[in-house]
């Protein structure tokens, strides 16, 4: 019997020993290497965080594949602690015609709950075709010595604070471009940002489960980058237009600058606000969005952009002349809200109304083409977009991810593909709910 009972206290003792703990955060800072055809991952550093904003349910599953994997075991053990998934900047890149004659290094900063002993941390990085290119594991003693506290102190307020962070998802805004005394005006931008998301559903009726926090880094200068029209700012971020020579993609590499930023307040996922009248931004899986606050169009493209890097929703738009190529015939898509029919049950077959609907692309493209040269002649676009959208069916419309061909969306047209649509389609929408509901409950 003494000796049923110490087996047993042993065995609970090496599954509390296993851990994570929640009082802190492990930041893990790497530098993503390559080219075209090449991918590399080194550590930096490491360092540590008061408390853990991440979710603290379904520790050990993955919702959405992303581009990367980040692993946390237990080193004695094996027991997954952690596992989350991500995209990065990197990843695009090495998409571009650049990236078939440059090497280059990008910043990438991971959150993980500081585990309560010795564990093991590997990194994983997938390219288009959902192939393993990288992989690299390292050891994390939580009683390292060289693993820094990080601490910040810049000016910061709760736009919303519905609950704990043990029970609620944190968005931390940080602000661009705003100079010391436009701190202001920066925490009044990210009220109406906060009041863009919500909005929009599922958000507005799971705000509940949200916090939304802002923190003011302050900028030399008032504004952001413009390369094209050679304005180059000093800014808290050094972010700027022009990401990758497409004029409007708004995006910052200094990811080290912005989570240091971050040190003071709890946070999961990061928008960070630019103090611009410019039209544009940016949004990836996990990582961060960047938007303009200013131009007229902010509103949708703020939503537009918190649905990619909140929720991993693709782009429903399409080109015929792009250098890029996402997707593969025979590759079925990562995100939840475009296919190749590769593994269409995966998706939204269940709420195909109609069976066969397919708008093949060249429809889609001489609409876009009527609507373009109507704006030509200065004719307002009278469309009642509300109802519109409420005639849509859910189905097989041909043309997504910036390929006009072999790449399906669910409905004609939605916030993920234009700025008028009023909101997410039926797919989008149970796409987010479902990743609030893996943020914040057990799935079994």
């Amino acid at each position: 019997m003494k000796k049923t009972v110490l087996v047993i206290l042993a065995l609970l003792g090496a599954i509390c020993a296993s851990a994570a703990d929640y009082s802190k955060t492990l930041r893990l800072d790497y530098i993503l290497t390559g080219t075209a055809k090449e991918s590399s991952i080194s550590l930096v550093k490491m360092k540590s965080l008061d408390g853990w904003a991440g979710r603290r349910v379904n520790m050990d599953k993955l919702l959405l594949d992303g581009n990367g994997r980040v692993i946390l075991k237990d080193a004695e053990s094996g027991k997954v602690l952690y596992i989350n998934s991500f995209s990065t900047l990197f990843r695009e890149w090495q998409n571009s015609e650049e990236a078939t004659r440059v090497r280059k290094s990008f910043e990438c900063v991971l959150l993980v709950p500081m585990p309560e002993r010795k564990a093991e941390v590997t990194v994983e990085l997938y390219n288009d075709r959902a192939e393993k290119v990288a992989e690299y594991t390292h050891g994390v003693d939580p009683q390292d010595i060289l693993i820094q506290k990080a601490v910040c102190n810049y000016p910061s307020e709760y736009i919303l604070r519905s609950g704990d962070s043990s029970d609620c998802i944190d968005i931390a805004f940080v602000g661009e471009g705003y100079t010391a005394d436009e701190a202001g005006k920066f925490f009044e931008e990210c009220r109406f940002a906060t009041e863009c998301i919500l909005s929009h559903e599922p958000f507005a009726s799971m705000k509940e489960r949200f916090n939304f926090v802002a923190v003011a880094p302050p900028s030399q200068e008032s504004g952001v980058s413009i390369p094209h029209e050679g304005i180059w700012k000093n800014t808290a971020l050094s972010s700027h237009f022009d990401t990758f020579y497409s004029e409007r993609y708004l995006t910052t590499l200094n990811i080290f600058d912005l989570h240091n930023a971050l040190a003071g307040v709890p946070y999961e996922h990061i928008i960070i606000l630019a103090n611009t009248d410019t039209y544009g931004g940016g949004g990836i899986y996990n990582s961060y969005m960047l938007s303009s606050t200013r131009h007229k169009d902010s509103k949708p493209v703020i939503v537009h952009e918190f649905g990619h890097s909140f929720a991993g929703l693709a782009d429903e738009y399409f080109y015929d002349d792009q250098y890029e190529q996402f997707y593969f015939s025979d590759v079925e898509p990562w995100e939840p809200n475009i296919t190749t029919l590769v593994d269409f049950e995966s998706k939204w077959k269940d709420m195909v109304e109609e069976e066969g609907i397919v708008t093949k692309a060249d429809q889609a493209a001489q609409k876009q083409a009527e609507r373009e040269k109507a704006a030509k002649k200065g004719r307002p676009q009278a469309k009642d977009w509300a109802k519109e959208v409420k005639g849509y069916k859910v189905g097989l419309y041909e043309g997504a991810g910036y390929l006009s061909e072999g790449v399906y969306r669910p409905v004609p047209e939605c916030r993920m593909k234009i700025n008028e649509v009023p909101g997410f389609c039926p797919v989008c929408e149970r796409a987010i709910r479902r990743l609030i509901n893996y943020n914040t409950i057990e799935q079994d």
